[in-house]
């Protein structure tokens, strides 16, 4: 899930939770805890997004070619 698809999914978490009444679908279904519930995985989305970001640009090709081209100093 990126970045985008997380934002949309806190979006709508919080159009849940804060602009919607909560029992507009009788007492079976509460759309504030459905609102939280995706404002938690927005959240989340958000910041596996941001912490593996770098580790999936990186591949062993690149790596090689960045020693290659930069060798140890001596």
């Amino acid at each position: 899930m990126g970045v985008g698809v997380s934002i949309f999914i806190l979006t709508l978490g919080a159009i849940l939770k804060f602009a919607i009444e909560p029992d507009v679908f009788g007492d079976a279904v509460h759309m504030d805890v459905i609102g939280l519930i995706f404002m938690i995985v927005g959240g989340l989305g958000i910041l596996l997004s941001v912490v593996l970001a770098p580790r999936r640009g990186r591949t062993s090709d690149d790596r090689l070619m960045h020693r290659e081209n930069n060798p140890p100093e001596i």
